[in-house]
């Protein structure tokens, strides 16, 4: 009898990307059965070759377990107390397995015994004969030596290493790995958690643990009711999971409408030139003030000068939700923009304080899995390089496709980023354009989509001038794609 699991282990096991075995779902070749797959399916699909060209073993030899063992080692390992509950839950689960075997080894042993006496009774009777031929051969293979598939037991181990948690009623999937927290683990894949403080005082990260154990792993302040323990509710960002299967009840945003206002104070961490004409302005968040935000969205900023009046600017953010408290701006030079002058002065320089208001603007990513196809002209890029991590880490798309235009020198100013994307992602494609027109430059990467992506069911995510975005916006309406499934962002 085949052993079940769940898409996002399987994808784990395999070495190889949840968006890769969606595909072979979609295509027919892996069957789910109540959401799972079977480890046959697997087996049948990825023979041994293939996974020696995920790094679990040596292509040139056969399946071998302490390549398994060099990959657990090379793992970043939970802590002591959670490594020892969950192999306590192992424990548990290996001694009921072996108390059930018992009991049934048992009963057929005593069943064996009154059939041989039916046959003593009963010689001549073949039936008695039969049935006892039956219960014999069919003892001697239940207790017969069989070989255990290696996907088998890499999943039992990885149960011990990392905890895989189902959502409900979502129904999304992620992994906690390492040290992470409930939460850590949750913004990681990509997941739209609620959440404030992230130090266990606010409460807006309580979820309702449905099955399977969570352990503590930082004190917190935050009181919850006899009632909501009783309904066994937990704070994410103070526990994590103890067992190797874990399933939550919790809200999930659907929406810019769902991520209220906040005000924080951040400290520069760092300025950078990427280019002659656009600076890297890293702000760090408190750790016990966040911004929740989604991928690509903006903010308003506010800087201090000493004896001087605030200046302010609205800019997005250029990095993922999945590190809240590490926001990244690309900034554009920019006269008319009070900040952006004194962060091209060199006036705003590390350890100076910055307000941080918002987030705003509803530039985000659709639900659904389609083809995402992203143009961008310029400094339009940088919400669009939001919406790419974003959409990575989720590992729900089947292809990313970057169109890029650079009206003027340092356009491209993220240009390595780009490629390394490309080298690292099967599914991830970029084409770099360069032209002094805005609407000319528009209709290059026209002609490039239209070679290749016009006849694909894509969504399109358009970030620049209104030249750029308006050019494109009616090209691809007139070639037939829906307005729904264009996104648009005017800057």
């Amino acid at each position: 009898m085949s052993q079940y699991v769940s898409v996002s282990r399987a994808a784990q096991l395999l070495g190889v990307t949840r968006i890769a075995l969606q595909s072979q779902v979609r295509d027919g070749l892996l069957v789910l059965d109540q959401g799972l797959v079977a480890i046959d399916s697997l087996l049948a699909l990825y023979p041994d070759s293939q996974l020696s060209r995920s790094g679990l073993t040596d292509p040139e030899q056969p399946v071998r377990e302490d390549a398994f063992a060099k990959q657990v080692r090379e793992r970043l390992l939970p802590s002591q107390e959670v490594l020892g509950q969950r192999v306590f839950a192992q424990s548990q689960e290996l001694a009921d397995v072996r108390r059930h075997l018992q009991r049934y080894h048992a009963l057929v042993i005593a069943l064996q015994a009154s059939v041989r006496e039916g046959v003593r009774q009963h010689p001549a009777d073949a039936t008695w004969r039969e049935l006892e031929r039956q219960v014999t051969q069919g003892l001697a293979k239940a207790l017969a030596t069989e070989s255990v598939e290696l996907l088998e037991v890499m999943d039992d181990m990885l149960k011990v290493m990392t905890s895989q948690v189902s959502v409900r009623p979502s129904g999304h999937e992620f992994l906690v790995e390492g040290r992470a927290n409930l939460l850590q683990a949750g913004l990681h894949s990509g997941l739209k958690l609620n959440y404030g403080c992230s130090d266990g005082s606010c409460g807006m990260c309580k979820v309702r643990v449905i099955s399977g154990d969570v352990v503590k792993t930082q004190n917190f302040n935050y009181a919850l009711s006899q009632a909501e323990k009783a309904q066994g509710y937990t704070l994410m960002c103070c526990h994590t999971a103890a067992s190797g299967e874990l399933t939550l009840e919790m809200l999930e945003a659907r929406g810019p409408q769902d991520i209220a206002e906040q005000h924080i104070v951040a400290q520069v961490r760092a300025v950078s030139e990427l280019a002659p004409d656009t600076r890297l302005l890293h702000l760090q968040s408190p750790r016990s003030q966040r911004l929740r935000f989604l991928a690509g969205q903006s903010v308003s900023l506010g800087w201090k000068p000493p004896g001087q009046d605030d200046v302010h600017g609205s800019y997005p953010i250029g990095s993922c939700p999945c590190d809240d408290r590490n926001l990244l701006f690309f900034i554009g030079r920019d006269e008319s923009d009070a900040l952006t002058r004194r962060l091209f002065a060199g006036d705003i320089e590390a350890g100076a304080v910055v307000t941080v208001s918002g987030p705003t603007g509803e530039f985000v990513l659709a639900e659904g899995h389609r083809p995402l196809v992203f143009a961008a002209c310029d400094h339009g890029f940088v919400p669009i390089n939001s919406l790419i991590e974003h959409a990575l880490s989720l590992e729900a798309y089947p292809s990313l496709s970057l169109f890029w235009l650079a009206t003027h020198r340092d356009g491209h100013f993220l240009g390595n980023h780009c490629r390394a994307w490309s080298e690292a992602l099967d599914q991830f494609e970029y084409e770099l354009v360069t032209h002094p027109d805005v609407t000319l430059g528009a209709q290059k990467i026209l002609k490039s989509m239209r070679a290749d992506l016009f006849d694909i069911d894509c969504d399109f995510y358009l970030a620049g001038p209104q030249a750029f975005v308006t050019t494109l916006h009616d090209e691809l309406r007139a070639a037939g794609v829906a307005a729904a499934q264009i996104f648009m962002q005017v800057m």
